[in-house]
């Protein structure tokens, strides 16, 4: 049971709007869980729209890039929920495929799956900064070699921006969405 429940139809006319603007359209399930939870601090949840948006839908990484950073941070976040999410639809949709998906739930991402180089330097640049907080001069001339500026400076605010997701996620202890996919058995 989450810490504090999501709202609950009927909503308010400004918070059906809001929740519209979150969601695709013609989505067939409800707003996310996250998104009716935020949505009890309307303000927060409006700044946090802008960041989030922005990212998924006007980023200048590669859309399965980006769904590469998702699903490695919040599956070393250990959260189910928003890892689930996007395995569902996201990562699908940008071309990640299933065994990579997979991948990014095991402890060595890289160890028994093949990824393309950009790929693999994402996934070091995310297990350091998990890790440590900072890049080593070699994984950051790895993804150098790959992006530009522009580019990397999206990459660090993606990852942390996932870790914050995962934190809100996790801390509210948000029952995974049923339409979601569940982590993989290790």
């Amino acid at each position: 049971m989450p810490r504090i429940e999501p709202l609950t139809p009927p909503y308010t006319p400004a918070v059906d709007r809001a929740l519209r603007r979150w969601m695709p359209p013609g989505v067939p399930h409800e707003p996310l869980a996250l998104f009716r939870t935020l949505h009890r601090h309307p303000e927060l949840a409006s700044r946090m729209f802008a960041l989030g948006a922005g990212l998924l839908g006007h980023g200048l990484l590669p859309a399965i890039d980006r769904e590469v950073v998702i699903a490695r941070v919040t599956a070393r976040s250990d959260c189910p929920y928003e890892w689930g999410v996007h395995a569902a639809t996201l990562a699908p949709q940008a071309g990640l495929r299933p065994e990579h998906l997979r991948a990014t739930t095991r402890p060595d991402a890289t160890a028994d799956t093949p990824w393309p180089p950009h790929h693999t330097a994402l996934l070091h640049a995310v297990d350091e900064l998990h890790d440590t907080t900072h890049l080593t001069q070699l994984t950051w001339d790895a993804l150098r070699s790959h992006y530009d500026e522009a580019q990397l400076l999206e990459l660090l605010v993606l990852i942390g921006w996932y870790r914050t997701i995962s934190y809100v996620a996790n801390g509210l202890l948000l029952d995974e969405e049923v339409w979601g996919l569940k982590f993989p058995a290790q």
